[in-house]
């Protein structure tokens, strides 16, 4: 940054430069919290200081107080220290050509807008600010000494659940009341390590719809056993998607991408449960239709002569209800299973062959679009 020649007892053209070395040591996922640590160096020229030696002088921190520095701030810093241990970490540094190098060490807390519909396969462009409090754009000028190679240290850094994927520099001004202010701005581009999430939340999820297709597999009248596989797959799986929520407290007000999937499966195990409700239903109701028909049957032959009596002599409007009887008969015996052990085995192709569409559309949709 440049700033306009000032008089304190002499004229003197200050040139100052801004040098930020940047870190992500921790990054807060569950909030829209980032937490950095920056080195921020501000390099000044002071024409009445050419000469001044023929080496460098470093200078003690505490004699800042006593310098002229630009009245930097962090914006959307929640918060923010200077590291004091074991003396505040201040450099001051006068070069034989004029210019003055002061530096300091900070932590921040900075807050990023975060759109977490996609989460785990998100990506978040967050921005670090540097803006200038009280002098503005007539008092003073921001600009990044080299541009994009102005930011170091995301070559070496490393993340538990992001990668660093792009990055670049920008100038701004901001605009107050109070008048115009320079600001500048670094951009980059987070994307969330996936596999973590994979191994944790995904892979479990599809074990659990896998292993309550077993039940398609066994008999039947094996009534415990597939009860069993039902019920304790769909208790995992809730205890799993609670797990997942647990996990981001403040980000459960909107739907998010693994809460879909989550979903997707819990309704598959469900389905899977219901799927033998309706099979074990359908078997026991064709037993008992069964029974009724050969009890049907049995009487019908002990009655047949009687009965070809009575219809001879019956007039033909009689058997006009009896024709209505058995076309309904026949419309809801459309709805009944005539074979209950064939649900098993539609089920055994349509409820794998379902879910891998299912998962097509999900990964093709979240990872591309």
């Amino acid at each position: 940054m440049t700033i306009e020649p000032f008089t304190i007892g002499f004229n003197a053209l200050c040139t100052v430069q801004l040098y930020l070395a940047f870190g992500l040591p921790h990054f807060i996922s569950i909030c829209s919290d980032l937490q950095e640590v920056a080195f921020l160096a501000d390099s000044s020229h002071l024409s009445f200081l050419v000469g001044f030696g023929n080496k460098s002088l470093s200078l003690d921190g505490r004699l800042v107080e006593m310098l002229w520095v630009p009245d930097t701030f962090i914006v959307d810093s929640k918060k923010s220290f200077l590291h004091d241990i074991t003396v505040e970490n201040r450099l001051i540094r006068i070069y034989p050509n004029g210019t003055v190098l002061y530096a300091i060490r900070i932590t921040a807390t900075v807050a990023c807008s975060m759109d977490l519909t996609k989460y785990p396969m998100d990506k978040q462009t967050c921005t670090l600010q540097l803006e200038s409090w009280g002098y503005n754009i007539n008092d003073v000028q921001f600009y990044w000494t080299r541009g994009n190679d102005s930011v170091r240290g995301l070559d070496t850094l490393r993340l538990a659940q992001y990668t660093v994927e792009d990055h670049f520099t920008s100038i701004s001004e901001a605009v107050y009341e109070t008048g115009h202010y320079p600001k500048l701005v670094f951009h980059f581009e987070l994307k969330r390590n996936i596999l973590y999430f994979i191994l944790e939340t995904y892979v479990p999820s599809i074990l659990l719809v896998v292993l309550s297709w077993v039940s398609f597999w066994i008999s039947q009248s094996s009534v415990p056993a597939r009860i069993c596989i039902g019920v304790t797959t769909v208790l995992t799986m809730t205890t799993l998607m609670m797990g997942a929520r647990t996990s981001l407290p403040n980000a459960n007000c909107f739907i998010k991408a693994i809460d879909v999937y989550l979903g997707i499966c819990f309704s598959f195990i469900f389905g899977a449960l219901l799927e033998y409700a309706v099979a074990h239903f359908s078997l026991a109701n064709s037993c008992n239709v069964s029974d009724k028909i050969n009890k049907v049957d049995s009487k019908k032959n002990i009655n047949t002569s009687s009965n070809r009596k009575i219809e001879k002599s019956k007039p033909s409007w009689c058997s006009s209800p009896m024709t209505v009887m058995k076309r309904l008969f026949c419309i809801s015996d459309c709805f009944h299973v005539k074979n209950p052990y064939h649900i098993d085995n539609y089920a055994r192709l349509s409820f794998p062959l379902s879910f891998i569409i299912i998962n097509m559309f999900y990964w093709v949709y979240y990872l591309y679009f």
